[in-house]
């Protein structure tokens, strides 16, 4: 990274710790309320390409250790050299070499079937998949979610979507307990599917 690069990057978190720590928070309530969509402190500098809560999301989850892999969108925009410069994160070419994937709204989503899984003896070392879509709706008609973290059953509503995202879902659930996990994100909001939640069509959809 040559030094135009770094006058061009924005600031992080106004405070790491506490950035951090919030973004982190939200992050785990979310996978804990499979559907439930959650506002995403926004306590940060942003690049000009991504969904705020999105990038904010993965500022505070990636370190140094992790390899992230962006789509098309992204990869041509700031949001490389800052995660880099802020997380000191890996960015990766190949999805299947990725702990996170970050998905732009209307750009192609590579399929789950590509992503890290992880194994029967380590689960944990799969990837999580940042989506962003054009909305997320909790009194709509849509998807029923059921699972761990949802009393009974979740309605959820998603725009932005490709339309075999629920059949893919499918197959990435009945891995368990292997599987990716997926965060949804609005611009300001975030939704968590852990690879244990099931997706059922409306039955009136």
């Amino acid at each position: 990274m040559n030094s135009p690069d770094l006058q061009n990057i924005v600031a992080g978190f106004d405070h790491e710790a506490f950035g951090s720590q919030a973004v982190f928070r939200v992050a785990l309530d979310a996978l804990s309320h499979p559907g439930r969509p959650l506002d995403m402190p926004l306590d940060t500098a942003l690049p000009r390409q991504g969904h705020c809560a999105a990038a904010a999301l993965l500022l505070g989850l990636l370190d140094a250790d992790t390899t992230l892999w962006l789509s098309p969108a992204l990869a041509s925009s700031d949001a490389p050299a800052w995660l880099r410069f802020h997380t000191g994160c890996l960015i990766v070419t190949d999805v299947g070499a990725a702990q996170f994937v970050w998905v732009a709204q209307g750009d192609d989503l590579p399929s789950l079937s590509r992503m890290q899984k992880g194994s029967d003896a380590y689960p944990d070392q799969s990837a999580t998949c940042v989506i962003e879509v054009n909305s997320l709706q909790t009194d709509a008609v849509g998807w029923r979610l059921q699972g761990p973290g949802i009393p009974a059953e979740r309605n959820l509503r998603v725009r932005g979507l490709p339309p075999d995202f629920a059949s893919q879902w499918a197959d990435n659930h009945a891995e368990f307990p292997r599987g990716v996990d997926v965060f949804l994100t609005t611009p300001t909001q975030i939704a968590g599917l852990p690879r244990t939640t099931r997706i059922l069509p409306d039955p009136e959809s």
